[in-house]
C-alpha cells in the first residue's frame, strides 16, 4: 500500500502543479490581450467619417421663352396627330410650365 499512496501522492502534485502553471499562463496571456486591446486603438489609423450625401443636382436652368413656346407647338402638334391624348399632353404642359 505503500506504493499505491505514493504514486497516488506524485499524480496529485503533478496535477496540482500543471494547474497552476497552465492558470498562470492564461493570466499572463490575458493580460498580454488586454494590453494589446488599449494599445490598438491608438496605434489603428483613424477611420474617415462618412460625408454627407452629395446635395442634390439644381433643377435645369429656366428655358426661354422662346424654346417654351416651340414645345408647346411641338405638344400642340402630337395632340392632333393622335400621339398624346388629352391627359398626356395637360400633363406634359404643366411640366413645362413649371420652370
Amino acid at each position: 500500500m505503500p506504493g499505491l499512496l505514493r504514486g497516488v501522492a506524485r499524480t496529485a502534485v503533478i496535477s496540482g502543479t500543471a494547474t497552476a502553471v497552465s492558470n498562470r499562463v492564461s493570466r499572463r496571456q490575458a493580460g498580454r490581450w488586454a494590453q494589446q486591446a488599449e494599445e490598438a486603438p491608438a496605434a489603428a489609423p483613424p477611420q474617415q467619417a462618412y460625408s454627407a450625401p452629395p446635395p442634390p443636382p439644381p433643377p435645369p436652368a429656366a428655358a426661354s421663352m422662346e424654346t417654351k413656346i416651340a414645345q408647346l407647338k411641338e405638344l400642340g402638334q402630337l395632340k392632333e396627330q393622335g400621339v398624346l391624348t388629352e391627359a398626356e399632353f395637360e400633363a406634359q404642359k404643366r411640366r413645362l410650365l413649371e420652370y
